[in-house]
């Protein structure tokens, strides 16, 4: 199957935020076989340098790992001084980092709710604030903010991680006002249930399967490349009267 190229993102500067493995490291791969210069951040060192070396020899520009512990905000602001010394002032920023984490809401405690807020919500918010001086600089950029829709779709179990994915929306919207006459687009990409590597092991068994299969408009599983596919639409020249929405891939589950 053939899919899209973008020519307006050959050469253009990407900064991903958990780029490491599952989405993120679909948003990377895809950004990088479009010809983009892309920097990314992660902690998990050994599933970042395992896909440096699928991409190697593949791609133009071998994108730039960066480590790091994206709840750390002097950390996080680091990263991508270290990105833009690498790639140079950044047009595209997916805010690609989350934790799903599992947990009973009378038991969360104040630190367990920030720790989570900081990963979910709090390293959008501060990723956009460092990126946005260079595209500033540039005349322009997009943001993409990935939502969930576990929220939308009142899925219990992780109330915490469901309050923080919802105020994304909120971001997005405040930032394209707020930029949207300087260029910059924002716009949230909300994944369904993608079968990344981690959701197969931990969730998926044959009563998720019948779910799926029950409450998705469309049939089979969604993967981590439709939801990069809609990622590099958003980051083109293509989307550039797009701004302040949120484009949900959830083979129409939502």
């Amino acid at each position: 199957m053939e899919f899209a190229n973008y020519p307006s993102l050959a050469g253009k500067a990407v900064f991903v935020t958990g780029g490491g493995s599952g989405i993120g490291a679909d948003i990377v791969t895809a950004y990088a076989r479009q010809g983009a210069r892309v920097a990314f951040a992660d902690r998990n060192r050994a599933a970042s340098v395992e896909l440096l070396g699928r991409l190697k020899g593949t791609v133009e520009h071998l994108p730039h790992f960066i480590p790091c512990d994206l709840a750390d905000m002097a950390a996080l602001r680091e990263a991508v001084l270290e990105g833009e010394g690498q790639c140079g002032d950044f047009h595209v920023l997916v805010n690609n980092t989350a934790n799903d984490e599992r947990h009973d809401f009378l038991e969360v405690s104040p630190d367990y709710f920030d720790a989570k807020l900081a990963i979910n919500l709090k390293v959008a918010f501060f990723a956009a604030q460092a990126v946005l001086p260079g595209m500033l600089r540039r005349g322009g950029g997009a943001i993409i903010n990935l939502g969930s829709t576990g929220w939308k779709n009142k899925v219990a179990g992780y109330p915490v991680y469901a309050t923080s994915k919802s105020a994304v929306n909120g971001l997005t919207r405040s930032l394209a006002r707020e930029y949207g006459k300087r260029n910059i687009r924002v716009n949230t990409l909300t994944p369904g249930w993608v079968m990344t590597a981690k959701q197969l092991a931990m969730w998926v068994d044959d009563e998720a399967e019948r779910a799926i299969e029950a409450n998705q408009c469309l049939p089979g599983r969604i993967e981590g490349n439709d939801v990069a596919s809609m990622a590099l639409f958003l980051g083109a020249h293509d989307s550039r009267m797009l701004t302040a929405q949120e484009f949900v891939v959830d083979a129409g589950w939502t």
